[in-house]
């Protein structure tokens, strides 16, 4: 069984939307009996929109106790060294000379807006393994790009 590398607020978000999710469960069951008491369930769109909802909420329940049972949680802030690893802030130089800071974190993590990447990234993936002062070339839809490793922290 494969582990997910995520960080411990990746953990806590993942456990906080399936608790959420598993309260959520009575009251579909609760619109479904509603919905049923109705009538006729084959021109019943309240039903059909309940037992949708209700296949979408145990999908998302199975997807992340999957991902939660198989989690490994990594502390960035005991790792060290001078290689890219997963949780390692990294500062790039692209080809303008433009600073870019990222952090290579789990898929539930990632937000490119906030320079936080998933690890399954095509940049991530460049990256991780690398060593400080090393060029990167990231292959990209726009094109190749390249970055110079400038500054890796464990924050």
């Amino acid at each position: 069984m494969e582990k997910v590398p995520m960080l411990a607020e990746g953990y806590e978000k993942l456990t906080a939307d399936l608790k959420a999710l598993r309260e959520e469960r009575p009251r579909i069951v609760d619109a479904i009996e509603e919905a049923r008491a109705h009538g006729d369930l084959s021109e019943n769109a309240e039903y059909h929109a309940a037992k949708e909802r209700q296949g979408q909420v145990e999908a998302q329940i199975s997807d992340i106790e999957d991902k939660v049972s198989r989690a490994q949680i990594i502390d960035p802030t005991t790792l060290s060294g001078d290689r890219v690893v997963f949780g390692a802030t990294v500062t790039v130089l692209d080809e303008n000379e433009k600073a870019s800071t990222y952090q290579i974190v789990g898929m539930a993590e990632s937000d490119a807006k906030k320079g936080r990447i998933s690890y399954e990234s095509p940049l991530a993936r460049a990256l991780i393994g690398k060593s400080l002062g090393e060029e990167v070339e990231v292959t990209v839809p726009s094109g190749d790009k390249f970055y110079l490793i400038e500054k890796i922290e464990f924050i």
